[in-house]
Parts: C-alpha cells; sequence; structure tokens
C-alpha cells in the first residue's frame, strides 16, 4: 500500500531520513519501532505531506505521492492522528466528528451516513456526541481521534505514538481502536514508544535507527530475535523476569483482558 524508496528528509538544513527503504502491507497494522531520534515520526510526517522529501520517492498503492500537499495527500486516502492533542477540546464530539468530513461537508447525506457507521463501530461517539471533548478521559479522546480519521474511509491511517502518556487500561482503548480500524479496511501504520506493545498488535514490524531501516520482518519474529530485545529492553533476554519485565507483563495482561 505505501513505499519508500531511498527517501531523505528533515527539518531545516538537517537530514533526519538517510534513505528510508520501506514497504508497508495492504490491509494490515505495521508497527515502527526504535529509539528516539531514530526519525520514525519523520517517516510519518514525509508520508503525510508535513515534510517534503529532499530525494526518493513515496508511493501510495503504485502511485506516487512525493511532495503533495497534506490536503492533496488526504484526498488520496491518507490521513494522520497526530501523537497528542488532536481534538478541539471546546467542541463537542459531535462536532469534532463533523470536521473530521470536512472534505465531503457538502455533501450533508453521506457525512451523516457515515458517522451514523463510526457510531456503530465505536459507540463512545454516539454515548458522548454531545459533551465537549475537554471531558473525556485520555484513552476517550484517543478513540474520538480515530474515529475521526475514519470519517473519509481513508485507504490509510497514519498513527503517532498513540498510547503517549496513557495509563494501561487506556492503552486497551487504544489497542482494541486501532484492531477496529483494520476491521474497517484501512491499513494502519503506526510508531510506537512501546515496543511490545506496538509489536504485539501488528503483523508487520519495522526497526529504525538513525534515520535507517535496519529490519522489516513478521512482529512475532522481531520479538523473538535476541538482539531486538538487546536494543530494546537491556541485555536480559526478553524472557527473563525482573521488575521492568513485569511492570510490562502486567500491562499486556490489561491489553489482553
Amino acid at each position: 500500500m505505501i513505499q519508500l524508496i531511498s527517501v531523505v528528509a528533515g527539518y531545516g538544513g538537517g537530514d533526519v531520513l538517510q534513505g528510508v527503504e520501506l514497504s508497508v502491507p495492504e490491509g494490515a497494522i505495521t508497527c515502527i519501532v526504535g529509539p528516539n531520534g531514530a526519525g520514525k515520526s519523520t517517516v510519518l510526517r514525509a508520508i503525510s505531506g508535513l515534510v517534503k522529501p529532499r530525494q526518493g520517492r513515496i508511493m501510495l498503492a503504485g502511485e506516487p505521492i512525493t511532495g503533495l500537499p497534506p490536503a492533496r495527500v488526504i484526498a488520496q486516502g491518507v490521513v494522520q492522528v497526530p501523537q497528542q492533542g488532536g481534538l478541539f477540546p471546546d467542541l463537542t464530539v459531535r462536532d469534532n466528528m463533523l470536521l473530521g468530513g470536512y472534505l465531503i461537508r457538502r455533501e450533508r447525506a453521506r457525512l451523516r451516513r457515515r458517522i451514523a457507521e463510526l457510531e456503530e463501530a465505536f459507540p463512545l461517539i454516539r454515548e458522548r456526541a454531545g459533551e465537549k471533548a475537554a471531558n473525556l478521559s485520555g484513552g476517550q479522546r484517543r478513540i474520538v481521534e480515530f474515529a475521526r480519521a475514519l470519517v473519509l474511509q481513508p485507504r490509510v491511517v497514519l498513527l503517532d505514538e498513540p498510547t503517549l502518556g496513557l495509563d494501561p487500561r487506556s492503552s486497551k482503548l487504544v489497542f482494541d481502536s486501532t484492531l477496529m480500524m483494520q476491521q474497517l479496511g484501512a491499513t494502519v501504520l503506526m510508531v510506537e514508544q512501546n515496543v511490545r506493545f506496538g509489536l504485539k498488535l501488528a503483523a508487520h514490524g519495522v526497526v529504525m535507527e538513525r534515520g535507517r531501516v535496519l529490519l522489516q520482518d513478521s512482529a512475532d519474529a522481531l520479538l523473538r530475535r535476541p538482539d531486538i530485545s538487546a536494543l530494546f529492553f537491556g541485555s536480559a533476554p526478553a524472557a527473563e523476569a525482573g521488575p521492568e519485565r513485569e511492570a510490562d507483563d502486567a500491562h499486556r495482561d490489561v491489553v489482553r483482558q
């Protein structure tokens, strides 16, 4: 669905991405992991048009979208959910959802029908329709952000650090809502700071470091690799116990529930 070919991009005079090669399969959840500064979020920004590549190509279903402005990228079927603060806090849930359909605002029947479909998939949208977004919990705000991203029935949804700042129970809402996105037909490319969480959720995994892709494989295969365990979880193998591992296991127990 998405392919990056030798993409070089960055901010100002510096290149964060150093020739990224990346393939994102259609209809699946793909998770990019890596240390801080690896260029993970810059990959999403380059795809969505927020950063213009200096070199290389970005393809969407075989068609070039390199350097298109964000509005054109959205019109092509790619939407991005930012790390935090994506909702208008003083607007109601319903109004935030309507803003997600700005490009089809003149097609009122279509917009109403689409929001009704998303209310079925995400009942919170109907239950809290008249409440201001500021009154929602962090996990609930994420649900609204995810549902709003789906109003235009995009082909691709880009998620930037969806669990950032969330407790385990709110992270479970993110887990379930991301799976719902996929079930509704979207290809999901996400960046996630919680490596085990992201790779447990995804079918495919990508490891980045210093602006380059080091590895691409199935998410399960990456979780089993001892070098990946050493990179993200210290020198101890992922199977060994310890306070940090026990805390992570508790987090995953909540997700599984």
